[in-house]
């Protein structure tokens, strides 16, 4: 453990891959996230669509898990789960939310906060109904965040649904749908040497983006 603990120490990386000015990102957030996006598509960087949606509790307790992120327009940002999990109990009520976007490739983070409701029942359906057969069986299957006595409770539940539904009949359970953020906070990271960082915001001011620089 002493020697596991000392590599961790050790570890260091300089990031000499890239720059962020104030004159190279656009002035919509939304189309810099895009940018971006496009860009970490095109270097064919591994989970570009991961993010780790951060919420908290009504106790206060604050709680980080990854998800996909499926769509995105106009500084909105949609995912899908389980309505009856943990992060679907926090997000009902405190629907102030934080995403995070890492891409160790291109040395680049983002940063999203904003507020976050539910989906409409229809583009629910519309997402639910464009994934796999197997996905479907496990949004149905799965009680997310409830306790399981086995693996094989969870197994068996997934056999008993093959037997109900087929690929054609299978529809979307009302315990399961998706959440739009809407966005009113983004910062850029580009990792520069030796710690000296680009952090690039963007805050609404008057209901308008306006672009600060931050101490890395």
């Amino acid at each position: 453990m002493d020697h596991l603990k000392e590599q961790i120490l050790k570890l260091r990386e300089d990031f000499t891959k890239g720059t962020l000015n104030e004159g190279d990102v656009n002035k919509s957030p939304a189309l810099q996230f895009e940018k971006w996006l496009a860009q970490a598509l095109e270097a064919q960087v591994s989970e570009i669509q991961a993010m780790t949606l951060n919420t908290v509790s009504a106790e206060g307790k604050p709680s980080s898990r990854v998800v996909y992120l499926r769509e995105f327009e106009n500084n909105q940002y949609w995912f899908y789960g389980n309505y009856n999990s943990k992060k679907a109990k926090h997000m009902e009520t405190n629907p102030n939310i934080a995403l995070s976007f890492f891409w160790p490739d291109l040395q680049r983070q983002i940063r999203i906060e904003g507020t976050v409701t539910k989906c409409h029942p229809n583009n629910s359906d519309t997402y639910f109904n464009n994934r796999p057969y197997e996905s479907k069986l496990g949004s149905w299957a799965s009680d997310q965040s409830g306790e399981l006595s086995s693996r094989e409770e969870l197994i068996n539940k997934v056999e008993e649904l093959k037997n109900k539904f087929t690929s054609d009949t299978i529809k979307r359970p009302d315990f399961w749908g998706g959440w739009i953020v809407q966005a009113n906070y983004y910062e850029f990271w580009q990792g520069r040497k030796s710690r000296l960082h680009d952090r690039i915001i963007y805050v609404k001011e008057n209901n308008l983006w306006k672009l600060k620089r931050l101490a890395p």
